[in-house]
């Protein structure tokens, strides 16, 4: 007998499968959510996807026997053309080779979709990236555990027990061994108390019988045994737990175009969700600019429509203020990201490089620059044509300092590529 589960899987249900098939087809599930991520709207990097693998990526290795070799003595039913004792000659060309016309007919399957959840999706896109250089200061060293579900087990401590699951198997347990219910019982002595009224002695024994035969069978086979039972089964998983603080600089001045500030929202929503995923103490500082710059929150820095003149170095020195203010260097690893278009007004550049040099950089363990599309065809962002003087006033602080990355962005499909660049573990950040 074959039974066949065809119930909708519970949560945590083939847990460990499910562990195996994605890291089995680990190269091929990464490169299908780097694809889904490039198509995505800003609200939506968070949520889980719906990938499509080529099948190659997925077939498990078989033994089976090689047509090549051997002895095939059997003929397949039903054909026309043989019968047992003829030879049938090997074609030629070997197997598994296709002639170059198509089939008028028949099926096939190019590719297999699997639904990844939000937890698996993000753990795949952030699995190796990290905030470079976290070698400050007290907690640098120390980690923090967290919980996370991994389906059921037989064991655990009665604060995880899963009432659901456990009443489930005591059901099906109950069940297969054909457990007398209570309704049985009860209609059992009705009959009995009927029969006795009757003063009908035989069957009033015939009934005591099964009575009998039916509570000695409830004692064996018990309500809940503790083979039924089932405890919420947790991982372990270690996080670091630092004291760090990252500061997201957007520029929103009227230069940027709804394109180039999309670029910059995906690049710092990516951010955002890489440090709150992987982090469990750093606080994250959003500061927008035009010709003035504020601390927001995340909702403002994410979706206000503010415009205006452009002002970088207004940016820099909130930062600045901010970081003396509340998170003293000799404490606290600082990091900085900064995404703007490069235009500036006048002389400014040449105030942010100085800046950037004499204060930021000293205080930071790692700033990224992001400079968005600043050419713009008919189709849209194009690429950058020139550089702009921002890019020429940081160009020229680069090169003395190692921790400081610079990086061009002109399309949508380019933000991922670069913010692993930016955060990969041990990469080159020049």
């Amino acid at each position: 007998m074959h039974i066949v589960d065809r119930r909708p899987n519970p949560k945590g249900k083939s847990l460990s499968n499910r562990q195996r098939f994605l890291a089995r087809a680990r190269i091929e599930v990464k490169g299908a959510v780097q694809d889904a991520l490039r198509k995505r709207k800003v609200a939506d990097v968070a949520n889980g996807e719906k990938v499509t693998i080529p099948t190659r990526g997925i077939t498990e290795p078989i033994f089976h026997h090689s047509r090549r070799t051997g002895r095939i003595d059997h003929v397949v039913p039903g054909n026309k053309e043989y019968v047992r004792g003829d030879e049938i000659p090997r074609p030629n060309g070997g197997e598994g080779r296709g002639g170059s016309e198509g089939s008028p007919d028949g099926g096939g399957e190019d590719a297999f979709e699997f639904t990844l959840s939000k937890e698996e999706f993000l753990d795949m896109f952030f699995e190796d990236l990290e905030l470079p250089d976290l070698v400050k200061k007290s907690l640098k060293d120390t980690t923090t555990v967290d919980l996370q579900r991994a389906g059921y087990t037989i064991t655990g401590s009665p604060s995880n027990l899963s009432v659901p699951r456990t009443m489930r198997n005591s059901m099906a347990r109950r069940i297969a061994l054909r457990r007398p219910r209570l309704p049985e019982l009860e209609e059992l002595r009705q009959l009995l108390e009927e029969a006795n009224e009757a003063c009908n002695e035989t069957e009033a024994n015939r009934l005591i019988g099964q009575l009998n035969a039916l509570e000695g069978r409830i004692k064996i086979i018990p309500f809940i045994d503790t083979m039924d039972l089932r405890y919420r089964r947790f991982d372990r998983i270690p996080r670091p737990n630092t004291e760090a603080v990252m500061f997201c600089l957007m520029d929103v001045s009227g230069s940027m175009t709804e394109a180039m500030k999309d670029l910059a929202k995906r690049f710092f929503m990516l951010l955002h969700m890489f440090l709150v995923r992987r982090y469990r103490h750093v606080d994250i500082v959003f500061i927008r600019h035009t010709s003035t710059a504020e601390e927001v929150d995340e909702e403002a820095f994410f979706y206000s429509r503010e415009t205006g003149g452009t002002v970088v170095s207004t940016a820099l020195e909130k930062m600045v203020e901010i970081a003396k203010a509340h998170y003293p260097s000799d404490r606290w690893n600082i990091y900085g990201a900064q995404a703007s278009d490069g235009d500036n007004y006048g002389a400014d550049s040449s105030r942010c490089a100085s800046l950037l040099g004499g204060e930021v950089l000293p205080l930071c363990q790692y700033f990224a620059y992001i400079e968005v599309g600043n050419g713009l065809s008919s189709a849209g962002l194009s690429g950058l044509s020139r550089d702009s003087d921002l890019w020429k006033a940081y160009s020229e602080v680069a090169p003395a300092h190692g921790h400081f990355a610079m990086r061009r962005v002109g399309d949508p499909a380019q933000i991922f590529s670069v913010f692993h660049e930016l955060f990969a573990k041990g990469g080159v950040r020049a």
